[in-house]
């Protein structure tokens, strides 16, 4: 019979395998992202704390604008990236959460290196 493959299951296999290698340190913390279907969420982690410095989000209030395209990812990219280098972050990891880096992921990528954000 033929089962059908939870694409999200991958998603956190691949994630994972990324992770191994990925580290965020007090120096320079990792750049993590999450889609969902209608959202973008991004983080700037400490791994070594475990704390979050920085979020953002579409679901945040000061955020104006339509949750799931490219040019809101675009936006996210750009106040993350705002809101480290208020905190004196520079350089960052950037954690792809399993994602291809395509569309969304790629467009928050974009707009946080159009900023200044190093990685």
């Amino acid at each position: 019979m033929f089962k059908k493959e939870d694409r999200n299951k991958a998603r956190v296999r691949r994630h994972l395998r990324v992770r191994k290698k990925i580290f965020g340190t007090p120096n320079k913390p990792r750049l993590s992202v999450y889609r969902s279907e209608k959202n973008i969420f991004a983080q700037i982690i400490d791994d070594v704390n475990g704390n979050t410095l920085v979020a953002a989000s579409t679901l945040d209030k000061d955020f104006k604008g339509i949750g799931s395209n490219k040019e809101s990812a675009k936006e996210i990219g750009k106040i993350i990236a705002e809101r480290a280098l208020a905190k004196g972050i520079k350089d960052v990891v950037f954690d792809r959460g399993g994602y291809i880096y395509h569309g969304r992921v790629k467009e928050l990528a974009e707009g946080a290196r159009e900023i200044g954000l190093n990685f």
